[in-house]
């Protein structure tokens, strides 16, 4: 995997959460998941191509997302519901944009799908490409989360 994709992941993740929900993710050390199973309870997953192909997804805590979806909208939500299922779209749509427009000036376009949302425990997360994904694990005050992607750069 290309470090310039992971910290365009990153970062990406930092500045949407910072900016839209008020949240200061704490980003852990990347690793490898070589099976298909969400660490979380509500995610987000959006396909990829052009310079890159593939797809990205975040796996929220129910904890976390709670929170997120909470500051973004301005009031509490206390289960995860269609608006959760919402904000869960918009932040992946987002957090994708923001990673993409930080390739570009390294020379790599790549275009995004709609994201899908799916949510409950121990739901699966099926990469267009199949085969293992890099994680990079984040922490905040309320719970944790992934961005969880598995991209090929053409």
């Amino acid at each position: 995997m290309d470090v310039r994709f992971i910290n365009a992941f990153l970062e990406g993740t930092i500045d949407v959460l910072k900016m839209m929900a008020f949240v200061e993710p704490k980003p852990g050390k990347p690793y490898l998941k070589k099976n298909s199973l969400a660490t979380g309870d509500v995610s987000g997953i959006i396909g990829l191509t052009g310079s890159a192909t593939g797809s990205m997804a975040l796996s929220f805590s129910e904890e976390s997302i709670l929170k997120i979806a909470s500051n973004m909208l301005g009031e509490e939500i206390k289960e995860v519901n269609g608006e959760i299922t919402d904000a869960v779209g918009e932040i992946t749509n987002m957090i994708s944009g923001a990673a993409r427009k930080k390739l570009e000036p390294l020379g790599l376009n790549v275009l995004a799908a709609i994201p899908t949302v799916v949510s409950g425990k121990e739901h699966s997360i099926k990469h267009v490409l199949g085969g293992p994904s890099i994680i990079i694990p984040f922490e905040t005050k309320d719970g944790p989360f992934v961005v969880d992607f598995c991209i090929n750069l053409m």
